[in-house]
Parts: structure tokens; sequence; C-alpha cells
């Protein structure tokens, strides 16, 4: 939380423009009669408002309380309504069974151990309807080297940043804005396993190759 907050509070709307497939995955929504939707890690607010603009009965829900006050008032701003929440996406969700018809999460749900990443999942699996969908990007990242020191080093641009292994798959930055916030890293398998009581699914890579994309409806209780 407080990496987050501290972020917020120095760089304020973190994101402006949504995700690149956000327009695709609207209309898949109303066409499939999705009203009732949640933002998972909604940060600063981007999708919450792009999709209460188009019509949907919005949720977010965010541990940075700054991201929070962001978005309340960019909703402020635009004259738009949203249901807002402070709380830890990892731990139970403030909401009930089949609560919602669809579920997004952009670069977030991979910001933690996986054993932690199952228990979200579970809960996204609890309040979604039958059927209910889900669109969820996931950091897409190779390790390179591995050092004795357990350090990796990572070049983007001319830009360096090391990187102390913690888990399996999962890495801290130790330098920079993500400093302590771990990172688990996805691969089209591990998409497909940890989302398996999924149907209908879709991976694909975003154009800038950064980040893996699911789309999946969730099965109903006879695991069709």
């Amino acid at each position: 939380m407080k990496q987050w907050n501290e972020v917020f509070k120095e760089h304020g709307k973190v994101f402006l423009e949504p995700q690149e497939d956000i327009v695709k995955i609207v209309g898949i929504l109303k066409k499939n009669g999705v009203k009732k939707l949640l933002d998972l890690g909604c940060g600063s607010g981007r999708h919450v408002v792009y999709f209460a603009k188009h019509g949907f009965d919005t949720y977010g829900i965010d541990i940075a309380g700054e991201g929070i006050n962001l978005t309340k008032k960019w909703l402020k701003d635009e004259e738009l309504k949203a249901d807002l929440k402070v709380g830890n996406i990892y731990k139970k969700l403030p909401y009930k069974n089949d609560y919602f018809d669809a579920v997004i999460s952009t670069q977030a749900l991979h910001h933690e151990v996986i054993e932690k990443i199952r228990e979200a999942i579970k809960e996204i699996e609890r309040v979604l309807i039958p059927g209910g969908f889900v669109f969820i990007t996931f950091r897409k990242r190779k390790f390179r080297k591995f050092y004795p020191s357990h350090t990796i080093i990572e070049k983007y641009g001319k830009q360096k940043t090391n990187y102390k292994v913690i888990a399996p798959r999962t890495y801290v930055p130790v330098e920079g804005g993500e400093k302590g916030l771990p990172h688990y890293l996805f691969n089209r398998d591990i998409v497909g396993k940890e989302f398996k009581n999924f149907k209908n699914r879709k991976i694909w890579v975003d154009s800038e190759k950064r980040h893996y994309c699911f789309l999946g409806q969730l099965k109903n209780s006879y695991g069709s």
C-alpha cells in the first residue's frame, strides 16, 4: 500500500488512456448483456471512468487510498458515479457471492506471490455470476540471468534495474518506483492452469509485447 500511495502522490493519475483492448472488451460485454462490473486494482481510475461513461454499473477497489481519491475526483469532474472502496485485492472482497457480471483487472493481479494470487482468483470466481466475464492483463517478462546474489539485471532501453528473486517466478525491484513490490511472471500455460474454471478462454499478447491478456467466462456449477 505504501508504494502505491507514494506513486499516486508523486505522479497523480498514473494512466490516462484505457488499455488498448478495452474498447473491444466493452463491445463484447455490451453484446452479452453485462451491466454490473468490478475493476479490481483500479488505481487512479482510468477504467472506472471509462466503463462508467459507457453506462455500466461500475465498481472499483484498490489498496491505495490516494488512487481512490484521484478516481473520485475524476468521476466528479466527469459528472459520473461509481462505487469505490479501499481494500486489498488478495483478501476476501467486500462483495456478495454472484454479485458481478464481469471483473476486469489490468496490470494489478501479478503483484504478489502465486499463493496470494490464487486466493484472489478464488475471490473473483466467488463474486462473479456463472458465465460472468473476466478480462485480466499480466506482466510478460523473462528472467535473463541469475546471479549468486539472487539479483537479476534487465535492460529497458538505456536503463538497467536490479531485481531480487523472492520465490519461483517472483521478483521484487530493489530500486526505482516499484521498489519492494512483488512481480509474479505468468506465461500462457500458467494463465490457462490458474484460470481452469473459466471457459471460452482467449490469451494474447498486447501490441507492446509487455503483457499477456486473458478473456474468459466463469463455468457454471456443473463445470460446463
